[in-house]
């Protein structure tokens, strides 16, 4: 994807069916599924692709066993739905992943309630993965795992991806179908006629162009900044930013072969281990997130020491401390919120953040059709359900294919390019970059198929990403296009001079140029990325 050609057909003037703002899942959905039936479709991102909430996730495809537990039989059951689609469509990017829930003696939650609830869960998903194994069976399953008052312990199956890389490879797709993307552009203002809103006024935070854009209706896919837009028609907020935010560790200190779900000791909250890219994830909290939506959101000390001593306590042998936290990361939830803004007393809401509905919420408001709220898992359904009710204003969009397999299958020069490779970089390159394969197979330079350290990413990924995935910042490439500033120490700066070569053969910067990313890029992995300070005394 050239950025300069995508934007000088944006700049064309053609009217559009449909302007996607916003580029996470959502968008990306809503883009795709605009493209596939026919219409003209162009989405653009403020920030960068996934660079919300879509990167900051607990990586998880799922149907959500709080959910059910909270009575929202709905939701779960579209959600097993969407996990096994998923599952069949993108298989390698979206993996089966097993769960351990320990039982000990004494527990709020025993076998038999989380027995019932799993089965319930399996029978919603028709199928069965749930199994009891008693103490001895599960401390061979987690060695880490405490033995004290251990009863034994449930498994069950969900799924995890890599969810920038999801939407990354869900834009693509859009793209093959006629679909613009372009990142780092803003909506600076909607214009209205005389059946509503139809277009905006684009910024370009590249080179400060403004690009007057017609659309026949406009999708709002801003996900937790929703209320930014629809504020500009003067409606009522309607979201509740909730912030969750997580661990990594290496997968040596925390060394697991499948997820561990357990129960925190302080709040009885639910918390995860599991094993993601070569490491072990650990989330995730769930408090309202009142600081500036525009401000990168980082971990507090206190979700910090929250999470560190749920680990302490379910993996006491392990000796873990903050020292062993590689990386960390914060997102905020797209929340709709259960009453309206401001009814509380004090402005303060009255149901607790965990117990927040998950649901999408859609609404035409004079031609603005805004999508939010919902999980990463239902993007798709969110994403025809937005465009159902859009189909009023742009006709184009009654084509509209439900039944669709979310990627087409690889073609065989694709095929033909990675029958040479080994096995596993065939199947990692192909579930991550699907076409897209050739082309990067053509960029590699001698030797740089080979991994990054212990990652699964290779040099050529990185040099692939320069050259056609739209990087306008160092973060782009190493926060979202790859995981190499979470999977490894300090943001990966250890890899900075290797790096700076292909950066600037590809993206032609300067020394300038490059210093001023460095310093940007080192800043934002301490602020966001790192162990935060010592709460002071």
């Amino acid at each position: 994807m050239k950025r300069d050609a995508t934007l000088q057909q944006l700049r064309s003037g053609a009217p559009l069916d449909v302007l996607v703002v916003g580029g996470g899942i959502t968008g990306a959905g809503v883009a795709l599924e605009a493209a596939r039936s026919g219409a003209n479709v162009a989405l653009v991102e403020a920030r960068d692709f996934a660079s919300g909430t879509s990167s900051r996730s607990s990586k998880l495809v799922h149907g959500g066993l709080r959910y059910l537990a909270q009575g929202q039989f709905g939701l779960t059951r579209e959600s097993l739905r969407e996990r096994d689609a998923l599952r069949r469509d993108a298989p390698g990017l979206v993996q089966p992943l097993r769960f351990l829930m320990p039982v000990r003696r004494g527990d709020r939650h025993g076998r038999r309630r989380l027995g019932l609830g799993l089965a319930l869960y399996d029978r919603m998903a028709r199928t069965r993965t749930r199994h009891w194994h008693d103490a001895a069976n599960l401390l061979e399953q987690a060695p880490p795992l405490d033995p004290a008052g251990l009863t034994g312990g449930w498994s069950y199956q969900d799924a995890q991806t890599d969810d920038a890389r999801l939407v990354l490879r869900v834009l693509a797709e859009a793209r093959r179908l006629g679909a613009l993307t372009l990142n780092h552009i803003a909506v600076e203002s909607l214009s209205r006629g005389s059946s509503g809103v139809d277009g905006a006024t684009l910024r370009d935070a590249v080179n400060g162009e403004r690009i007057a854009v017609q659309a026949r209706c406009v999708v709002n896919a801003t996900g937790v900044w929703a209320d930014a837009l629809r504020g500009e028609l003067g409606h009522a907020p309607k979201m509740r930013p909730l912030r969750g935010s997580h661990l990594l560790l290496a997968d040596w200190r925390l060394p697991l072969a499948q997820a561990v779900a357990f129960f925190h000791p302080a709040d009885g909250r639910p918390v995860f281990a599991l094993p993601w890219e070569g490491c072990t994830l650990v989330g995730t909290t769930d408090l309202d997130h009142r600081e500036d939506l525009n401000r990168e959101p980082a971990i507090s000390r206190s979700e910090f020491d929250y999470l560190l001593v749920a680990l302490q306590q379910q993996f006491p042998s392990l000796g873990l401390a903050a020292t062993d936290v590689v990386s960390t990361w914060s997102g905020v939830r797209p929340t709709v919120a259960s009453a309206p803004a401001g009814s509380a007393a004090a402005g303060a809401p009255t149901t607790a953040p965990s117990k927040e509905a998950r649901d999408h919420f859609i609404v035409d408001e004079d031609g603005l059709i805004t999508v939010t709220g919902g999980k990463l898992t239902t993007f798709r359904a969110s994403a025809l359900a937005a465009l159902k009710l859009a189909a009023a204003r742009a006709p184009a969009l009654r084509g509209l294919r439900a039944d669709a397999a979310l990627f087409a299958a690889p073609d065989a020069a694709t095929m033909h390019a990675a029958s040479g490779l080994p096995t596993a970089l065939r199947m990692h390159l192909l579930e991550r970059h699907g076409d897209d394969l050739v082309g990067l197979l053509d960029a590699a330079g001698e030797g740089e198929l080979t991994r990054i350290a212990r990652t699964a990413t290779t040099w050529a990924e990185l040099r692939w990403a320069c050259r056609a995935e739209a990087v306008v910042h160092l973060d782009d490439l190493l926060l979202r296009r790859s995981r190499l500033g979470l999977l490894m120490p300090d943001g990966a700066s250890a890899l900075l001079p290797e790096l700076e070569p292909i950066v600037q053969q590809e993206l032609a910067w300067s020394e300038a140029r490059w210093d001023e990313e460095q310093s940007r890029y080192r800043e934002l992995v301490r602020r966001c990325h790192g162990v935060p300070p010592e709460v002071a005394r």
